[in-house]
């Protein structure tokens, strides 16, 4: 396998009460809902950290940071654009992941990077709502791609619909690359999505640690309290606009 540098990028957003986590307003309020935005992000960063790979965060908005921690804008435009951009500003092989996934395995990442083949283009890992929850770009030149970046396989893929995920691998299929499938997430989206992850996520977390205040699950019996009905969802990356990675 050959070396070089692997990086992880993550897509996120400041947790900013009404604009982000929407769809979890009813049943929990606008605050709650970016409270576990905030929570999410959070599992999420340290997740990645422990993977003892580069980190750079891809802020929309103000995101904190710890040190050490890499920290770029997301350009204006789509989530395809801002995801694209992020591609192009990022050397060397890039494993980008959203928000909204923070159950993700940090040793997957660093498996994934340390044993990267050299018959392998591209990692991908799709969100079960449609989404995808990560995408990893080997550092391909220009002119395996025909002249266009590695942003330009991501720049016009539909987002935030139920087939973005399949639209994004195929989008890389179609540009002859060899793509290796990683196992499905769940990804925040609703009340429902939400309670899925809660038994996914590490217990000393953020998010453990906020749900049983919230009311969402119930941490006397470590179950799900069977609260409002559901909610219509927030998407994955590429699903809904996912503050991760659609």
């Amino acid at each position: 396998m050959s070396g070089g540098q692997t990086t992880i990028v993550v897509m996120a957003k400041e947790c900013i009460p009404g604009r982000v986590k929407t769809r979890l307003h009813p049943p929990l309020s606008y605050e709650d809902a970016a409270r576990v935005a905030a929570a999410s992000l959070a599992d999420t960063l340290a997740a990645v950290a422990a993977s003892g790979l580069p980190v750079v965060v891809c802020a929309q908005g103000h995101v904190d940071v710890e040190a050490g921690v890499g920290s770029i804008p997301q350009v204006e435009g789509g989530l395809d654009e801002r995801i694209a951009a992020a591609f192009d500003a990022v050397e060397g092989r890039v494993l980008l992941v959203g928000m909204d996934t923070p159950q993700l395995d940090p040793h997957l990442l660093r498996r994934i990077a340390e044993d990267w083949p050299d018959d392998v283009d591209a990692f991908f890992g799709a969100a079960l709502d449609g989404g995808f929850w990560l995408l990893g770009l080997d550092d391909l030149p220009i002119g395996r791609l025909g002249g266009c970046t590695r942003g330009d396989l991501v720049r016009g893929v539909p987002m935030s619909t139920d087939r973005t995920g399949s639209a994004q691998r195929a989008r890389l299929t179609d540009a002859w690359l060899r793509v290796v499938d990683v196992a499905p997430l769940t990804d925040i989206d609703d009340l429902a999505s939400l309670r899925e992850v809660s038994v996914e996520v590490p217990a000393g977390g953020c998010l453990a640690r906020l749900l049983p205040e919230l009311g969402v699950v119930d941490a006397s019996l470590g179950g799900v309290v069977d609260a409002s009905p559901g909610v219509g969802g927030d998407a994955p990356l590429g699903a809904g606009e996912q503050e991760g990675a659609r």
